[in-house]
């Protein structure tokens, strides 16, 4: 449910250029070059990260059930 959370998020955030911020500023820290798929696949990861969290904590279960 996070991943889908984030990846809207994401979506959202493109709408007001946030990708090309976003991947501008990994560029200068990381010196690394990224494309929009690296932006979407960063908020997935993230996303990816909470479920897991949630689901280790027993707190998924939970959240589906209600």
């Amino acid at each position: 449910m996070m991943i889908i959370l984030f990846l809207l998020t994401a979506w959202v955030l493109s709408w007001f250029s946030f990708e090309k911020l976003f991947i501008q500023a990994f560029k200068e820290l990381f010196n690394k070059d990224i494309t929009k798929a690296s932006y979407y696949f960063i908020f997935f990861c993230i996303g990816a990260i909470g479920d897991l969290i949630l689901f280790f904590n027993g707190e998924y279960v939970d959240r589906l059930l209600s």
